[in-house]
């Protein structure tokens, strides 16, 4: 969701102004994308970097993702959205951070549509928690479950198998468990890297880069990418398959 600062400044408008664009292109895209039949949209909305931007920015940010909170609360009553928020919630205050959890408990029951708001993340941070979460689990199992097969020694391969982090285990713990890997990657703002952001989960996904700044971003963007993914639908599939 990059250039909101930027449409901002090129527009003339007040400081704050680009992300209350930004927030409103965001909803608009949810939208676009559950009437295509995407089943999945995850956004990247604030980095735990970000938190090095002005207070009063940092500030506006949160106030307008308690908005979208209740936007999509209000979504949610009328259509079937699942809304997930993925990321180190312990660094938001409590309030937001209750809010994130009551609007996730609500829609938990729901599959058809499901937007993941990606707060307070970034790929480094998920990947060091999911490593800390296995290495929690290993112990666990060490000191409480495995204690008690000491004297089965047919078991000790296995047991020797089970006391090591795996691929399964890191994806399983990582804070995008949530949501599948996805297909594919928007970047706006004429942006070509990833930024920290799912890094892990994008190995084989399709890159899309605009140089619309975020707020301006629309349905037939989309339809652009949605065509071009479409069009290499099999290589993608192949490449997948492969790593399997």
């Amino acid at each position: 969701m990059d250039g909101n600062r930027r449409y901002a400044k090129r527009k003339l408008l007040e400081e704050g102004a680009g992300h209350d664009a930004g927030a409103m292109a965001l909803l608009k895209l949810i939208i676009y994308c559950y009437e295509l039949g995407v089943k999945y949209i995850t956004a990247y909305a604030f980095s735990i970097d970000n938190f090095r931007r002005k207070p009063s920015e940092v500030q506006k940010i949160m106030d307008l993702l308690k908005e979208c909170m209740t936007v999509l609360a209000k979504i949610a009553k009328h259509h079937p959205i699942k809304v997930n928020f993925a990321g180190n919630l312990e660094l938001l205050n409590a309030e937001l951070r209750d809010e994130a959890c009551k609007l996730m408990g609500a829609t938990a029951e729901y599959s058809k549509f499901v937007v993941t708001i990606c707060v307070c993340y970034c790929c480094t941070d998920d990947i060091v928690h999911s490593v800390e979460e296995s290495c929690r689990e290993k112990c666990y199992y060490h000191s409480y479950i495995g204690d008690s097969h000491d004297d089965d020694k047919d078991d000790d391969d296995k047991d020797d198998e089970r006391h090591m982090i795996n691929l399964v285990d890191i994806e399983k713990n990582m804070y995008m468990a949530v949501t599948p890997d996805p297909d594919i990657l928007i970047r706006t703002s004429d942006k070509h890297r990833l930024s920290n952001f799912l890094q892990w989960q994008t190995c084989h996904s399709l890159l899309a880069s605009f140089s619309t700044d975020w707020p301006e971003i629309g349905v037939w963007h989309l339809v652009k990418v949605v065509i071009d993914f479409q069009q290499n639908y099999d290589y993608f599939v192949r490449k997948r398959l492969h790593q399997l």
